[in-house]
């Protein structure tokens, strides 16, 4: 069923959106684990930005690494269509529950959560790819394409 495919994909995206968030906050909010990222490389965590400028940080491994533990989360478990798995359901009941109506409560309340950290990653994306950083100021970014009329009659200046 089509339907069922394209809501499994977005369950799936809004996890994923949804742990992006968390790890994009993070790290401003309680700061960076102690230690090295890479030994080897002499390269702390505290070394590495937050946001857009870590992806050309984290060296070559360490993208192995987490693109492998994407993989194996993918082929780990069935989810083909008709498994519970397929569905959203791994039997983990501290999101879902026996009570069929407390079932579908929650389940719906993740799809919603899903939904609007889909669109919050990508406003953080957006953002730290305009200005630099996803909590900078933007009175500091001064050739964004929105001020292209500030200069006219009439235009109250940012507030």
């Amino acid at each position: 069923d089509l339907f069922a495919r394209r809501r499994q994909t977005e369950l799936k995206h809004g996890r994923i959106a949804m742990l992006a968030t968390m790890g994009y906050i993070s790290p401003e909010i309680t700061g960076k684990f102690p230690g090295y990222l890479s030994p080897s490389l002499g390269l702390k965590f505290a070394d590495v930005p937050n946001g857009l400028a870590a992806l050309s940080k984290v060296p070559t491994a360490g993208w192995g690494q987490i693109l492998g533990y994407m993989a194996f989360c993918e082929i780990s478990q069935d989810q083909s269509a008709g498994t519970a798995a397929a569905a959203g359901d791994f039997g983990w009941k501290v999101l879902t529950s026996a009570d069929p109506a407390e079932k579908t409560k929650k389940l719906s309340a993740e799809i919603a959560n899903g939904r609007l950290a889909m669109m919050a990653i990508i406003g953080m994306f957006f953002q730290d790819g305009l200005t630099g950083s996803a909590w900078g100021d933007w009175a500091l970014y001064t050739a964004s394409p929105l001020r292209a009329f500030e200069s006219e009659l009439g235009v109250q200046a940012p507030v």
